[in-house]
C-alpha cells in the first residue's frame, strides 16, 4: 500500500491599516485568493511564503501571525494562512496574475468561493487564536 502524502501551501494575508486585504487575480483560472503557492521541500516556511507573495506581487512582507490552517480534503492540501503587512509599495505585474485588488471583508464572498474567502477573512478578524478548518476546494465542511 504506497502511504498518501499531503501538499503544504502557505499564503499572505497581507492586511493594510484601513483592513483591506490584498488580493491577486489568478492568470490560471481567474480566481481571487491571497498570495502564496506550495513549499519547496528544502525550504523554510517563513521563506517560502516570503518568495511566493515576491513572486506573485512584487511586494516584500514582514509575517505578524499565523492566522489559520486550512485543509483541502479532496487534494490533500494544507494550507498555513499568514497575517502579514507590505513592508514595500509597488505591486509588480507578472505571467501568474492578471490583476490585483484591496478587498474589503464585505467584499470578500463575492469575489472567491468560502473556503478561500474565509482565510481572508479570519485574517482581517484576528482574535489571537489561528483558526483551523477544513475544506472541500469550495466550501466549508464540519
Amino acid at each position: 500500500m504506497t502511504a498518501q502524502r499531503h501538499s503544504v501551501s502557505v499564503a499572505a494575508a497581507i492586511v493594510r491599516e484601513d483592513n483591506r486585504v490584498l488580493l491577486i487575480r489568478r492568470a490560471d483560472n481567474g480566481h481571487w485568493e491571497p498570495p502564496g503557492g506550495v513549499l519547496e521541500l528544502d525550504e523554510p516556511i517563513e521563506a517560502g511564503l516570503a518568495r511566493e507573495v515576491a513572486e506573485e506581487t512584487g511586494l516584500s512582507i514582514e509575517v505578524e501571525t499565523l492566522s489559520g490552517v486550512y485543509k483541502n480534503i479532496a487534494r490533500g492540501i494544507v494550507a498555513l494562512v499568514f497575517r502579514c503587512h507590505a513592508t514595500s509599495t509597488y505591486l509588480a505585474d507578472n505571467d501568474e496574475v492578471s490583476t490585483f485588488h484591496w478587498a474589503t471583508d464585505e467584499e470578500l464572498d463575492s469575489l472567491m468561493d468560502p473556503a478561500y474567502a474565509v482565510r481572508a477573512r479570519d485574517a482581517i478578524r484576528y482574535t489571537g487564536t489561528p483558526a483551523i478548518r477544513t475544506h472541500d476546494g469550495v466550501s466549508l465542511v464540519a
